[in-house]
């Protein structure tokens, strides 16, 4: 990929961007599989090297009527990175028109060196349909009078009113008539609300969730905790006739998501609850079969993996962002064998990787 930003040294979060993606890719491969115990490896799943972002986080820098969206500079201001070329297609097109309607607008960018100023953040994600969601992340409720309501598919307010490195607050009001953002994986309709998780590259992110169906598939699976669920991505395409599922997820937006996309899809047996996984699954009056567990970068902690270690739990899907910590936790597990893993890029030219690795018992 060309970048015109990384070449004049303006943004440079893409690291091994002058490194050949196959070799990009190689060396993921290897690093992941030094770190973790022996198991056969699946072909890597390869992303896109452009146009794969679905979400755009842009502070907003510059002066009333001359709104930049892109970065922090060094010296604390915003640098335009609207041409940025890993977002989707549809991001870089609205990109500008988003400029151009926050200056028409009037809105005064947050200026972090000065402390002063309103609109600090403009977050766009957007659906395979094209469909955006665009997130205003400002300082006070003062502008957001401002706001098109009918910008977007979606849209919202978020109040982040602390001068801290933190890029939303924990309040955010929906302006628009859709509430949810629709993200169609693999005929599976995610309803995304806007403080949701979700993963930033869909087609892979696509490609994990069929990988864990096919590698279920034939095995004799009658109920499954889906552990860290998020919008209910694993849990939902593992839902078949005569099989449970239970998602479990501390954010209840996206425990909302999980509950109305199985209520469309009419999937009876999936249960989903908003808590703590490790607390659900410790205070458990079952154990199930196949246990699902997605965790942020730490891991799933000594806790958890104690408790799989002493449990009856037959197989384990793992997905993670960070083998450091799948490894310490897989050390937790000695009674649970991997049996096959996959390397999926969903971050191109970064260090980053998502792991997906199936255990057994035995």
């Amino acid at each position: 990929m060309k970048c015109e930003y990384f070449d004049a040294g303006v943004c440079r979060s893409c690291a091994l961007l002058e490194t050949p993606y196959a070799v990009q890719l190689q060396e993921k491969q290897a690093r992941v599989a030094s770190l973790l115990p022996h198991v056969p490896w699946e072909a890597a799943v390869a992303s896109a090297e452009s146009g794969f972002r679905n979400k755009a986080k842009m502070v907003v820098g510059g002066v009333r009527g001359d709104v930049t969206l892109g970065i922090l500079g060094s010296d604390g201001y915003g640098v335009d990175l609207t041409a940025c070329g890993l977002h989707t297609p549809g991001i870089q097109a609205a990109l500008p028109s988003l400029v151009g309607f926050l200056n028409e607008a009037g809105f005064t960018p947050y200026r972090v060196p000065d402390r002063d100023g309103e609109l600090k953040h403009l977050i766009i994600t957007e659906a395979p349909s094209g469909d955006l969601m665009v997130r205003f992340v400002l300082r006070s409720p003062a502008e957001i009078p401002l706001i098109d309501r009918t910008l977007a598919s979606v849209v919202s307010v978020n109040l982040q009113p602390d001068h801290k490195a933190i890029l939303e607050g924990p309040i955010e009001t929906v302006l628009s008539v859709a509430e949810t953002l629709l993200m169609d994986v693999n005929g599976v309709g995610l309803h995304l609300r806007p403080q949701s998780f979700f993963q930033t590259n869909t087609e892979v992110a696509a490609a994990l969730y069929r990988t864990a169906q096919a590698w279920i598939a034939d095995l004799d699976i009658a109920s499954v905790w889906d552990l860290y669920c998020g919008v209910g991505g694993f849990g939902l395409h593992l839902a078949a006739p005569g099989r449970a599922v239970i998602g479990v997820e501390v954010s209840e937006q996206a425990i909302e998501s999980a509950r109305q996309t199985a209520a469309e899809l009419r999937l009876a047996a999936t249960t989903w609850r908003t808590g703590d996984a490790t607390a659900y699954a410790l205070a458990a009056p079952f154990e199930p079969d196949l246990v699902v567990v997605n965790p942020p970068r730490r891991g799933i902690g000594a806790d958890l993996a104690s408790w799989l270690e002493r449990s009856t739990v037959k197989y384990v899907l793992y997905s993670s962002c960070n083998a450091e910590s799948l490894a310490r936790d897989l050390a937790l597990m000695p009674s649970l064998r991997p049996i096959r893993a996959r390397l999926l890029d969903m971050f191109p030219h970064t260090t980053h990787h998502e792991v997906a690795m199936l255990l057994q018992r035995g």
